[in-house]
């Protein structure tokens, strides 16, 4: 105990400090069970179909970076093979021309093709700007695709990791959660628990009045 201080803890700091380092470890809790239940919801279902690519139902999805440079990610309907359904494949990403007006050209290969990748609930959304027409587009929505293209499409996105001939680029950015949030938020609350404790200490400590002589 520090010279000339005595403990005498104040009972509106003490009760103070437990509720703070309470809802503290609480809060740090819920965001750690969020975490965990992101963590559990991010496993990637790794799927194989086959079929044949419908190319004038082509899409560029514009506003796609990679490694700083502007580019689209293309997206194709793959007809499954024996079936009328369809399945859109994210086949890749390509670089953009020196000018907007003119799309890069994309080779899409033809015949029944094994296409393997991640299924994904829907594809990633970027900025929405004034679209450009209906082969440029910022986002695309499976079910209003399917509407507007008169397509049965399965209500998911194939994410394209399989080789083929069409000089796309399929090194993709990774699928980030949020669970590195959730980590660091649950942090904070902990650290702020522990901050409580340590400030209802200090305030107990109360100098020692030594009287006059």
């Amino acid at each position: 105990m520090p010279a000339g201080y005595s403990f005498r803890p104040r009972l509106w700091a003490l009760a103070l400090a437990a509720a703070a380092c309470a809802a503290g470890i609480a809060l740090g809790n819920w965001q750690s069970g969020r975490a965990d239940e992101k963590r559990a919801a991010g496993r990637l279902e790794r799927v194989a179909v086959e079929g044949e690519f419908v190319p004038k139902y082509t899409v560029y999805l514009d506003n796609r970076m990679r490694r700083g440079k502007p580019g689209y990610e293309i997206v194709t309907p793959l007809r499954l093979r024996g079936s009328s359904a369809h399945v859109l494949v994210n086949r890749g990403w390509v670089e953009a021309g020196k000018t907007r007006e003119v799309l890069p050209e994309v080779q899409t290969p033809s015949g029944v093709l094994r296409i393997e990748g991640i299924a994904l609930e829907r594809l990633p959304r970027s900025l929405q700007f004034m679209e450009r027409g209906l082969r440029v587009r910022q986002n695309l929505r499976i079910q209003d695709y399917a509407s507007e293209i008169g397509l049965p499409l399965q209500p998911r996105v194939i994410e394209q990791h399989s080789h083929l001939p069409d000089g796309l680029a399929r090194d993709w950015p990774r699928h980030d959660t949020g669970i590195e949030k959730h980590q660091g938020y649950a942090l904070q609350w902990y650290s702020l628990a522990a901050l409580a404790v340590v400030l209802a200490l200090v305030l107990s400590f109360r100098k020692i009045e030594t009287p006059p002589q």
